[in-house]
């Protein structure tokens, strides 16, 4: 046999370790590293309060784009690997995305996106299960590629035929799959869950109970009265008007401002007759972007003025619901303005509700006055209420309160809020809470062998489906919101490619026209960042500027709109 090596350096076998590494002979270099490899502590591993963090966080991201997305869910995906260096969850994402609005990129293309190569081996906490009505499998078909591991899920996806697909499909794929409350079952997700269906509870309501997500929303003054004169109790009765009616800046400039985002997150905002009359409400989302509520104004007899804010259409659509019959006059009037008209032969809040369930609205927002108020929580359609407090008094015996008559006489039969959460806003207080708990959905979650499917032939009607608006079909497929960009000529002949047919549609309305105006529109329209947005550009700027409109894609688009069935 040949000698062995002597020890480099002139050291004791047992101090060769402890060696410069390029001093080595070959052999003895790669067992240093063989060595140094096994030496390296084993990486550190998420435990329960990790992926609590990171999955709140998740849902937290997917709150970033609520009432753009509707009628789809809010989506976010955060991307985390552990790091040696800290044990702070936080510090471990290296991605992050959420669904912005319909037709644009999911969340986990956008977090794989900023993760990059860090992706691989990771884990990718969603708030909600994959899954749209497109038959789209870029989510799943991301995560695969970008090498991710393991997948912890909060909330299976809600809608029947879209449930436990996404989460099959990973497993196939040999991605570790975690749910929350089937493989997960820690306390420490009780927040993280609660985030993640609230974020969507929109969509849970309207998948449980056929109706859209409500909230009613009040201002109130913190007026008091005494109770029992002998005895020092005092209830609070605020006061959401004077005496007169008049309501205007009952709260603070900043919970005004929270208002406006309340109402970006609905899909349409409710009034009552003498809200119109009293106060004259535009009832848009100013100072939010993006979204724009539908404003639906419900009068039994239609005794509504013939001029009010509500009927300039340029701001946002309105529609208003009243008993068939009503006001003929008024009725013809009002759709020359382009209010839209809608009788019903016994007007209510049960029947309304259902009829913006029909139209696929996700949630809706009540700013009404005390008798609709109360009205529609007896009909059981308020599912969650906003109360801001203001630091005021205005007094008054008839003065209106939040909410009218309930035909209760005891305390005993008061309705408790659930999840009550309180907030100072500036000099304001804002309570809120659920008078409804949002629906868990649980007890119908398939085995983890069902594989659901979308049957072809299935009726439009059939309960465990759901309708969309902005689609041509039950699914919400072909349609001009749909994510699928297209590769078409512009303004100029060249080819360009557009993010949605919708905002190919909105531009050529204007293009072709030899104005400046008409070129800036087509401009503004191209750098819409969603669908929903470049079709508010394109019929609001149709109606300012009539006479730049190209009658030929309004004939062909009515023609393709009558045609498709």
């Amino acid at each position: 046999m040949p000698p062995a090596h002597p020890p480099p350096c002139g050291v004791a076998p047992a101090a060769a370790a402890t060696c410069p590494l390029f001093l080595l002979p070959r052999r003895s270099r790669s067992l240093r590293l063989r060595l140094r490899r096994l030496a390296l502590p084993a990486p550190r591993a998420a435990t329960h309060a990790h992926d609590a963090v990171l999955l709140r966080r998740a849902a937290d991201a997917a709150d970033r784009s609520a009432g753009l997305t509707s009628p789809h869910p809010n989506f976010g995906c955060v991307i985390a690997r552990p790091q040696l260096e800290t044990d702070n969850a936080e510090a471990w994402v290296v991605g992050e995305g959420f669904l912005y609005a319909q037709g644009t990129p999911c969340a986990e293309l956008l977090a794989a996106q900023e993760a990059g190569e860090h992706a691989r081996g990771a884990t990718a906490y969603l708030n909600l299960e994959p899954g749209d009505c497109y038959g789209d499998s870029t989510a799943v078909s991301t995560l695969v590629q970008a090498g991710i591991t393991r997948v912890v899920v909060g909330l299976r996806h809600p809608l029947k035929h879209l449930r436990g697909k996404a989460i099959q499909s990973l497993r196939n794929e040999g991605i570790q799959v975690d749910v929350v409350g089937e493989d997960l079952h820690s306390k420490l997700f009780k927040e993280a869950l609660e985030s993640c269906l609230i974020v969507n509870a929109p969509l849970l309501y309207r998948a449980a109970f056929r109706v859209p997500f409500s909230v009613l929303k009040y201002a109130m003054t913190a007026d008091a009265e005494q109770k029992y004169p002998t005895m020092l109790y005092w209830k609070l009765a605020g006061k959401i008007a004077a005496s007169s009616g008049h309501a205007s800046w009952v709260s603070g400039k900043s919970s005004r401002g929270r208002v406006f985002e309340l109402r970006g997150r609905s899909d349409a905002i409710i009034v009552g007759g003498n809200t119109v009359r009293l106060d004259d409400p535009r009832l848009t989302a100013r100072h939010v972007k993006g979204h724009v509520p539908v404003r639906i104004v419900m009068s039994q007899s239609l005794n509504l003025p013939e001029e009010a804010n509500l009927w300039n259409v340029h701001d946002a659509y309105t529609i208003v619901a009243t008993q068939r019959g009503a006001r003929r006059d008024l009725q013809k009037k009002l759709a020359l303005k382009g209010v839209e008209v809608v009788e019903f032969d016994m007007l209510n809040p049960r029947d309304v509700m259902s009829y913006c369930y029909d139209r696929g609205y996700l949630s809706v927002l009540w700013e009404c006055g005390g008798t609709l108020a109360a009205s529609a929580i007896s009909a059981s359609v308020i599912h969650k209420v906003y109360a801001f407090l203001a630091p005021k008094i205005i007094g008054g015996v008839n003065a209106p309160t939040p909410v009218g008559e309930l035909g209760m006489n005891q305390m005993t039969q008061a309705i408790d809020l659930i999840d009550v959460s309180y907030e100072q806003i500036d000099r304001d207080m804002l309570m809120s809470g659920f008078i409804q708990p949002i629906p868990d959905l649980s007890p119908v979650i398939p085995s983890v062998d069902e594989i659901p499917s979308v049957d072809p032939e299935v009726s439009p009607y059939e309960t465990n489906i759901i309708s969309f608006y902005k689609t041509w079909d039950t699914f919400g497929a072909f349609s001009n919101f749909s994510p699928h960009p297209i590769h078409m000529p512009d303004e100029n002949g060249d080819y360009f490619t557009w993010p949605t047919v919708e905002h190919y549609y909105q531009a050529h309305k204007f293009i072709g026209v030899d104005d400046p105006q008409a070129r800036e529109i087509v401009q503004e329209i191209k750098l819409a960042k969603s669908p929903e947005e470049a079709a508010r550009i394109g019929r609001t700027r149709q109606r300012e500027f009539q006479e730049l409109v190209c009658l030929n894609v309004l004939v062909t688009s009515i023609f393709a709109c009558y045609s498709r069935k």
